[in-house]
């Protein structure tokens, strides 16, 4: 098997494993980093300072913006938000980028949101709806908001 990239879809890089399904609607930057057997779903955007593992799943309307990367086996469920700035600001000259680590076999419920510089561990099952405000320990599991 090869590649599969939707006709509709925008993939501007050349850096993308074996076996990987891109869907239509689908944005892909031109330095991102995609691994093997990957399946990114419909309405997809991955900016350029994206790393993506083998075996990831990107459901529908994901977007991953620069200093996020995933591990391998990770499942990212539809409409899942990702942040990378803490003081979000139209035209911030004072930007600072804060990377989101999403470590291998973690799995992230619909609606999520995972605010900048955190980290979810290994195997981490985040329910859906939750907001990730901080750190997740391997192989726990959270439920709604987890910043107390």
């Amino acid at each position: 098997m090869s590649n599969f990239i939707h006709p509709l879809a925008d993939v501007q890089t050349k850096n993308i494993g074996e076996n990987t399904r891109i869907w239509q609607f689908v944005v892909v930057l031109a330095d991102a980093k995609i691994g093997s057997n990957c399946n990114i779903c419909a309405n997809c955007l991955i900016e350029s300072e994206v790393s993506l593992g083998n075996n990831v799943t990107v459901k529908s309307g994901v977007q991953l913006w620069d200093g996020i990367t995933v591990e391998d086996d990770v499942f990212i469920g539809p409409n899942v938000t990702f942040c990378n700035d803490r003081y979000p600001k139209s035209g911030n000259r004072n930007f600072k980028l804060e990377p989101v680590l999403i470590k291998k076999g973690a799995s992230i419920g619909a609606n999520s949101t995972i605010l900048p510089g955190v980290t979810i561990g290994e195997n981490a099952m985040i329910a859906a709806g939750s907001v990730i405000c901080k750190d997740v320990e391997a192989n726990t599991t959270y439920i709604r908001n987890n910043s107390k």
